[in-house]
């Protein structure tokens, strides 16, 4: 794992989008895995920003979301496909029929998973995942468990998980309770990651990711066993590692 260790928020989007951004110009038919969430906001920034300035094109990109939430539609403010226009595609030239993200609103939970396990196989798999981590290790909406689920599946979330959602939603009756996210394998498959990790509140999973054992007790750990991943973390995420 290539560890960068910067400054604040800020330094960590912009080392991210430029990144993703040498992605695009290496590759400019790229499938990237994008992330939703408050980590990334940044990232997408940066990279409208440069899409903007002329130095990205998106036209040929591809790209599949990590996680939806299940039981919501596309159209509610809180869904991850409303997130993504909101926050990158309405902002840049990719093909809207290019974005992929699992519909929410389907009845058949296993069919949805399917399918999408089996559209990112057609596309070839995923060049480059955008990761972030939750306080429990989680990675996509891969809880902590006694098993590492290998492919794109329906997951209950956890408590502390809907507990940090809370602050997105009115009510907190209105938390979705369940998710759709790739799988831990589906993730590993991935021919390189980057991983996003910023504020203290996330200080103690870091040092289990890094420093503790690969267990699925605690899902980003299993990280350390892919061979191509980056890691850019500030100096507050990495408070209990570097006390070491």
């Amino acid at each position: 794992m290539k560890t960068y260790i910067v400054k604040d928020y800020d330094e960590m989007s912009k080392k991210a989008a430029s990144i993703l951004a040498a992605q695009i110009v290496a590759d400019p038919e790229s499938v990237l895995g994008l992330a939703t969430g408050s980590t990334p906001v940044g990232t997408y920034r940066y990279l409208r920003k440069w899409h903007e300035e002329g130095v990205l094109d998106f036209s040929g990109i591809c790209t599949m979301n990590l996680d939806e939430y299940r039981g919501i539609s596309k159209e509610n403010s809180q869904s991850y496909y409303h997130f993504m226009v909101e926050n990158l595609f309405s902002h840049v030239n990719i093909k809207r029929e290019n974005t992929y993200i699992p519909d929410g609103t389907r009845k058949d939970s296993g069919a949805v998973c399917r399918e999408y396990e089996d559209l990112i196989q057609r596309k070839g798999g995923i060049d480059l995942q955008l990761l972030g981590i939750g306080r429990n290790g989680h990675i996509g909406f891969n809880e902590p468990s006694d098993c590492f689920t290998e492919k794109s599946h329906c997951v209950s979330l956890a408590r502390s998980t809907m507990e940090a959602n809370k602050r997105f939603f009115e009510k907190a009756e209105d938390v979705p309770k369940e998710a759709y996210t790739m799988g831990i394998g589906t993730i590993m498959s991935a021919e390189k990651i980057l991983l996003l990790v910023c504020g203290s509140d996330k200080a103690e999973a870091m040092y289990q990711t890094i420093c503790g054992p690969i267990t699925p007790e605690v899902p980003a750990t299993v990280l350390r066993l892919h061979k191509n991943v980056i890691m850019i973390a500030d100096e507050a995420a990495m408070s209990k590692v570097k006390s070491e």
